[in-house]
């Protein structure tokens, strides 16, 4: 039996090709070798899909010369483009607290005390929407019947949600492209700053941008598309949240409060414009800087309170059901508002890049990237002394390249954090190749067709392993606010699964057929 497995060792090894001497592995390409058949190589499922997937993305990064240089669809961030930055900091507090009596009656006579905002965010959590110091929130709470916990700076999740929202609908409508807006969060979820950074415009356009608060007005419509003012958005003294009305059930829409001028204003009108007599022909027209945003007619219960001669202040836009009838109504709860925050702000710091160094920085980081494909092709040619190597090595990392940018044309912008990403997904992809390299040129033999199989499989197992725990470790940054990290993680988890998904199975088929000649 022995001699039986002896025997058969003995054979498969004979059934090897031994590159064991020399430097490393060569390739004959005389005498009773064969080619590759580059037909059948290019066909297989595994080397096919990269070839397509290369194709789709350089069509979707679409390199092409305009005005004298090199542009791509490649959305670049702040470090490599013309912009400017700002952190604005919230003026609020988050203030835990305990009431002696009922919590609905402390917090209206906080807010009334303060003259302010203040919102229950919690059981026992309140939202000041006012710039105040420790001591003198201790001492409205302390005069309102509670007593405070504890204090922090910022903003709750909701609020910061809502900021960030309202920032967002405003760059995107003036037409400002390459724009991010990030909430910076604490592990508590309080946010107390909020980062803008918009490629593409200087300094006091920012300022302006994000100072500019948006001229809304209500109209009443009188005959065909003819409609008469009613008031503007200074009348408008509150605006609650998105809500279904009534509770529970899933009809949307967003309440809002007019101050005392402007529900007589409004009544007056809606009775001097017919709105009230026929409101199915005579529609309530929101409109934010000229562009209509809202337009239904009054309800029969509103109508007949206005023809009564009652002012109503309290006022709900219905927007309708559904999930749609949600997102209109979050949409209009920040035309509602006319772009203004529910807090005040302050800019903690700004900063600007001009186009001359964002274009040195371009620069750099192809320089930068140009450099490590080389570096990497020189050690891989040093380890194995030969072309037939490091050629497929060298295209297949390239190629991961290529298919990633045309990911993340569409999914984020490339700042010198992503590119920073982009070059440790070079580097670890270099690594696997490796990994299967040596796999399967165990003791510097081509293995027979059923052991490369075993080999490789092998291989890829490892490479699995490894990718999932740069993923794991990848996970917390793409999930906190930490927005720069944020990209190098989103990028690097990316490379990570094209590599192992698509690119290694691939270099696996490639490199076999290469070395088998």
């Amino acid at each position: 039996m022995k001699r039986e497995k002896k025997e058969r060792r003995v054979a498969r090894r004979e059934s090897e090709t031994d590159y064991s001497s020399g430097p490393g592995p060569t390739v004959a390409t005389a005498g009773g070798s064969r080619g590759i058949d580059w037909k059948r190589l290019l066909m297989d499922w595994r080397v096919a899909l990269v070839l397509v997937l290369v194709l789709v993305s350089v069509v979707a990064i679409f390199p092409h010369f305009e005005n004298g240089k090199v542009e791509t669809n490649l959305q670049y961030g702040l470090d490599l483009n013309e912009g400017a930055w700002l952190q604005l900091e919230l003026q609020a507090e988050v203030v835990t607290f305990q009431a002696a009596g009922q919590v609905n009656d402390f917090v209206d006579k906080l807010a009334t005390d303060l003259d302010t905002d203040v919102e229950l965010v919690g059981t026992n959590q309140i939202e000041i929407r006012k710039g105040l110091t420790d001591d003198q929130v201790r001492a409205a709470v302390t005069k309102a019947g509670g007593s405070v916990v504890s204090i922090q700076r910022g903003v709750s999740p909701t609020t910061a949600d809502d900021i960030k929202r309202i920032l967002e609908n405003k760059i995107n409508s003036l037409g400002t492209r390459d724009a991010k807006v990030n909430t910076l969060s604490g592990i508590n979820g309080i946010t107390r700053y909020i980062r803008i950074e918009m490629a593409g415009v200087d300094m006091n356009t920012a300022q302006e941008i994000v100072g500019k608060q948006g001229k809304f007005e209500i109209r009443i419509v009188t005959t065909g598309n003819t409609s008469e003012h009613v008031l503007f958005g200074d009348q408008i003294t509150s605006v609650g949240m998105p809500a279904q009305e009534p509770p529970g059930s899933n009809n949307w829409g967003v309440g809002f409060t007019l101050s005392e001028t402007g529900a007589t204003a409004f009544r007056e009108s809606a009775v001097r414009f017919g709105a009230v007599a026929d409101p199915d022909n005579h529609h309530l027209v929101m409109l934010l800087d000229n562009a209509t945003v809202y337009d239904a007619p009054l309800s029969t219960d509103l109508a007949a309170q206005l023809r009564g001669g009652q002012n109503v202040r309290q006022l709900f836009a219905s927007t309708g059901a559904g999930q749609q009838g949600q997102d209109a109504a979050t949409t209009l709860e920040i035309h509602l508002r006319a772009g203004a925050l529910p807090v005040d702000v302050n800019v903690a710091g700004s900063g600007s890049v001009s186009a001359t160094l964002g274009d040195h920085f371009k620069l750099m980081s192809l320089l930068a990237a140009l450099f490590a494909v080389i570096t990497v092709a020189f050690v891989v040619y040093y380890r194995y002394r030969e072309p037939s190597i490091v050629l497929p090595m060298v295209l297949t990392n390239l190629a991961e390249m290529v298919i990633l940018l045309g990911i993340v044309r569409f999914i984020i912008q490339l700042d010198l954090a992503t590119i920073a990403g982009l070059i440790a997904v070079l580097g670890t992809g270099i690594d696997q190749l490796i990994i299967i390299t040596d796999e399967i040129l165990h003791e510097g033999k081509v293995p027979s067709p059923n052991l490369y199989l075993k080999r490789l499989a092998r291989a890829l197992g490892i490479i699995l392993a490894s990718a999932a725990t740069v993923v794991v470790a990848m996970l917390p940054l793409v999930l906190m606010d930490l927005s720069t990290l944020r990209g190098f993680a989103i990028v690097t988890i990316l490379g990570v699964v094209i590599g192992v998904l698509i690119t290694r199975p691939a270099y696996g088929r490639v490199i076999m057929a290469m070395l088998s000649r």
